[in-house]
């Protein structure tokens, strides 16, 4: 009877829907399912984060409208947050913007800079959310490459000169989502000279900064000289702080890049609910207490998975950051086959790599959002499976 608009036509497939489908039937036999599909921390929001955000629950001046921007006090704990983290002044008052969800953030900002027939670079696999905000915004998707040979990073030397002419954004991320590949300063540097070179604005997802072992510390892209002139950074507390059902994130970066989005979200939302904030301010305060434990958990988690892996035959190195592990697939099998093997025959779910886009292929992501015993017991059915 309704005609969806083009928009919704020009989106990928839902990959996952025969994944779904072979998920529920298997349940229904009584299946004890272990998912290592979804990246959803299993572990819990710290206390006095929820102590603070239940107080903040019960005082009225809360319960009002927010402001778009985000509360002042969140600001400036954000801004203080990014020195002493990073060593980054950024200015509160029109450097910073509070979001509900970094999703959010991610794709609304192309509505505020994207025209139709614009072109937005953005990497292949990827978070899904840099191509569907692109093309919802009327633009196009130039799809850069991340390969294991070029360590997971765009070749910025291969994009042709009539895509740069066109091109308004570049998505980046790292530590990246989902191949856990990581990024050097060197890195940074050049994709600050790209973005002024080409008048291109450059959105770095940062979202997984916290989580890294073994000493490794990510950095910021705002940390590279001139990178504020032409770049943006998007930073959440869901997976630093175990608060992803919460939706509280931020960007920060270019003045005029934090005003478009602000423009944006003033018209669509009405920005977040002030006691989420308050909760937010705790959370990057105490950042240096709540954070190490997480990161251990992880760590141990990592390096279980990874020697049951090894233990089955698989090829795969541990990663210096992320909870996920970013498994190569044995021949002849592709990401699909891997992944319905691994379900129906393990009753492990993980994810198709084509699931982030066709450069994926070849590959499977396994989410560490289980704990250790249901990681070494799915290991145990994989090996059980073997390939």
């Amino acid at each position: 009877m309704f005609k969806q608009a083009e928009r919704i036509s020009q989106l990928p497939p839902y990959l996952f829907k025969e994944i779904d489908e072979n998920k529920k039937r298997i349940m229904t036999r009584g299946v004890d399912i272990i998912d290592l599909g979804i990246g959803d921390p299993d572990l819990p929001t710290p206390p006095h984060i929820i102590e603070a955000m239940a107080s903040a629950v019960k005082d009225p001046a809360n319960h009002r409208y927010p402001s778009y921007a985000g509360m002042e006090e969140f600001r400036y704990a954000i801004a203080e947050w990014y020195q002493r983290r990073f060593s980054v002044k950024l200015d509160p008052e029109d450097e910073v913007i509070v979001l509900i969800g970094a999703k959010e953030g991610i794709a609304h900002i192309s509505l505020a800079f994207i025209d139709h027939g614009d072109l937005a670079l953005v990497p292949t696999p990827a978070y899904p959310v840099y191509n569907s905000g692109t093309l919802f915004a009327g633009g196009e998707s130039y799809f850069l490459p991340l390969l294991a040979e070029h360590g997971f990073k765009p070749d910025l030397a291969a994009i042709p000169p009539e895509v740069t002419k066109r091109a308004k954004m570049l998505w980046i991320n790292y530590p990246n989502n989902p191949t856990a590949a990581v990024a050097e300063r060197d890195f940074f540097e050049a994709i600050v000279a790209f973005g002024h070179r080409h008048g291109i604005m450059v959105c770095h997802d940062l979202t997984y900064s916290e989580i890294a072992f073994n000493g490794y510390k990510p950095m910021s892209l705002l940390e590279v000289d001139g990178a504020k002139e032409i770049g943006v950074e998007f930073h959440s507390l869901s997976k630093t702080f175990n608060m992803t059902g919460w939706r509280i994130a931020f960007a920060v970066g270019n003045r005029e890049a934090i005003q478009g989005l602000c423009a944006i979200k003033s018209n669509l939302d009405s920005g977040a609910f002030q006691a989420i904030q308050i909760a937010g301010i705790a959370a990057l305060k105490s950042h240096r207490e709540s954070i190490p434990e997480m990161v251990t958990v992880y760590e141990k988690r990592r390096d279980i998975m990874v020697r049951g892996l090894h233990g089955a035959g698989f090829t795969v190195n541990p990663p210096k950051a992320t909870f996920y592990l970013w498994v190569p697939v044995p021949r002849p099998y592709t990401s699909m086959d891997l992944t319905s093997k691994l379900l129906i025959e393990a009753g492990v779910v993980v994810t198709p790599g084509n699931g982030f886009g066709s450069a994926g292929d070849g590959y499977i992501r396994i989410a560490l959002t289980q704990d250790e015993k249901r990681l070494r017991e799915a290991a145990e059915r994989i090996q059980r499976v073997g390939l």
